[in-house]
């Protein structure tokens, strides 16, 4: 068996991400087939052998060898970028033109990628490719507010250097409950004041809170509150111009998923049937309004965004009429919970202090969705 292990080089994780569609990159997932199959980057393909690597054999990689195309430049990836590394430079020392991605998973999940939005002026899309989360930098003159902000708060402060603004606020649509808030850090290490709705604040001291009909300024601009209850108690939308920053009540291809805050079916089904009232008040807005949300599952599209009236076309839980029927399928199809959530609640509550494991907390795949 060979135990041969070699440094190689490396390839950052931002650079997958840039070319995650590119078909001259073979992306190789060695980790093992249930952390595969529980979290992976789309297109990747999977080679179970981290036990093996881990104990320095590399002879289940030389078995493999026919599973890798010698044509293509291969990125190898593992939890933290230890193991990918040796079985890098093990395919090096073959001819392959192979990279260790770097800190593997762990840095997959804190990319950050932002995108203009079309026909929006002045709205920047922040997405996770690796945790599919969704954040927003909204600007106008010489100012900005973030809503619904990670905890890697300084990818906001380089995007804000970017287009020249200074963050006059942040928001949270909700208490999230997938990953750890960086609004109330932003707020605090700026000085500016953080927004969130009251029914979601938990134990917080500090906070201004948003109601339905309040707006929150930047520059000329408002961003228009809308009280959209059903994902959490204090969920709000946000208006902005001709954009709906829908947070979790509305994806792409779901909606929100109502079964965080309480822990009885009959909880689930009010939480439910809130939702399904919040769903019919954002389909009485504009048909060609551009909804922006704040999670998503396949990254089709960037960015992420497209019109309520198309919405009603494709989105089968946002296009139904009754009532307990949603309710119904809502019940019945409600996915696994996000891995930690109840600890991840709790920091964004105030209820528990903010340490240095919080990064872990939320890495894995995104459940936020009702279906």
């Amino acid at each position: 068996m060979s135990k041969t292990a070699q440094e190689s080089p490396t390839i950052s994780p931002e650079e997958v991400a840039d070319r995650r569609d590119d078909e001259d990159l073979f992306i190789l997932d060695v980790r093992n087939e249930d952390d595969y199959e529980e979290w992976a980057i789309d297109g990747s393909y999977n080679l179970p052998i981290y036990d093996q690597l881990l104990d320095g054999d590399l002879s289940g990689l030389e078995e493999s060898l026919d599973e890798i195309p010698e044509d293509e430049e291969i990125a190898v990836v593992c939890v933290a970028g230890i193991t990918s590394d040796s079985a890098a430079g093990f395919l090096q020392d073959r001819g392959y033109d192979a990279k260790s991605v770097a800190d593997g998973m762990n840095g997959w999940g804190r990319v950050h990628v932002s995108y203009e939005v079309e026909g929006v002026d002045g709205v920047v899309q922040v997405v996770r490719p690796g945790t599919g989360c969704v954040s927003y930098l909204v600007h106008d003159g010489d100012e900005a507010v973030v809503v619904d902000p990670s905890l890697y708060v300084e990818e906001y402060l380089d995007l804000a250097d970017e287009y020249g603004v200074e963050i006059v606020g942040t928001v949270d649509t909700h208490a999230h409950a997938d990953h750890v808030s960086g609004g109330r850090t932003l707020a605090a290490e700026h000085g500016v004041p953080y927004h969130l709705h009251e029914a979601d604040a938990g134990e917080l001291g500090v906070y201004e809170s948003l109601a339905d009909g309040d707006t929150v300024t930047v520059g000329d601009r408002s961003l228009d509150v809308l009280h959209t209850p059903g994902h959490t108690p204090g969920s709000v939308s946000l208006h902005v111009g001709d954009a709906l920053l829908s947070g979790d009540t509305l994806f792409i291809d779901s909606v929100g998923r109502p079964d965080l805050e309480g822990d009885t079916e009959t909880d689930v089904r009010e939480g439910a049937r809130r939702l399904f009232d919040s769903l019919d008040r954002l389909a009485d807005l504009s048909d060609d309004a551009l909804a922006l949300p704040g999670h998503f599952d396949d990254e089709t599209v960037r960015p992420l965004a497209t019109t309520l009236g198309e919405l009603e076309d494709t989105n089968e839980l946002f296009g139904m009429d009754d009532r307990e029927q949603f309710v119904e399928t809502i019940v019945e199809s409600l996915s696994d919970e996000p891995a930690n959530y109840n600890q991840i609640k709790s920091i964004n509550w105030g209820k528990e202090a903010l340490t240095q494991n919080a990064e872990e907390l939320e890495l894995g795949p995104n459940n936020c969705a009702a279906n």
